[in-house]
């Protein structure tokens, strides 16, 4: 049996949804939005660069859910996949999921992007197993806190080997897939048995092409 792995921003979706969450919380004036809006473009420019601290960056992100309940958080989550995710789905994405699981393969979605973005949007892709960086809730309330290691960088590495040994069904795997766009999944895609680059960032280009490792588009 094979398993799919597929990263989530700038590979499925044409964006990042955990950039876009931002803008989002500052439509909905639940922050400052110029202080706010400044601060998560340069956490987005230190992903981009490798640089970027996702502890500090979850915490930063996540405080302005602290002291919401779920239902109020599941109302914001509904609004942020119709007006913001559904103009970044890409009809080539939605094909090549179906080709893994038509083929029979597991599929599952790893992101670093954090539970409250990533659950509804893996819903909305049509996962039924997804991994992405936790969220702290205490009582039925958000913290505004992550919770546990994020799963970013070599933390997707571990956070899949946790899920595989959860998983209680003796799954035996034969070919690993991995899609991803960006560098900072190099530990995953050197992982699998066939990384594959999808619509890459530069330095994701040229380690794939020196490794021949396939590049695809699904916005081309």
């Amino acid at each position: 049996m094979g398993l799919a792995i597929f990263d989530l921003d700038n590979t499925l979706l044409a964006g990042d949804s955990d950039h876009r969450w931002g803008a989002f919380l500052c439509q909905k004036k639940m922050v400052s939005a110029s202080d706010f809006a400044h601060q998560n473009d340069r956490f987005y420019a230190d992903y981009q660069a490798g640089t970027l601290d996702m502890i500090a960056y979850l915490s930063f992100v996540l405080a302005p859910l602290a002291g919401k309940t779920r239902e109020e958080v599941a109302t914001l989550q509904r609004e942020f996949v119709s007006e913001c995710v559904e103009p970044m789905l890409l009809d080539k994405a939605f094909a090549l999921i179906n080709q893994h699981r038509i083929a029979g393969d597991i599929l599952l979605l790893m992101t670093a992007t954090h539970a409250v973005v990533a659950e509804p949007v893996a819903a909305r892709l049509g996962f039924q197993y997804w991994l992405g960086s936790k969220v702290s809730i205490v009582e039925g309330r958000y913290t505004g806190l992550p919770e546990g290691s994020p799963c970013f960088r070599e933390g997707k590495v571990s956070h899949l080997q946790s899920w595989l040994a959860d998983r209680d069904d003796s799954l035996e795997l034969g070919e690993t897939w991995f899609y991803s766009d960006s560098h900072n999944d190099l530990p995953l895609l050197a992982h699998v048995t066939h990384p594959v680059a999808v619509d890459p960032d530069a330095k994701l280009r040229s380690h794939a092409e020196q490794q021949g490792w396939p590049v695809i588009s699904l916005r081309n």
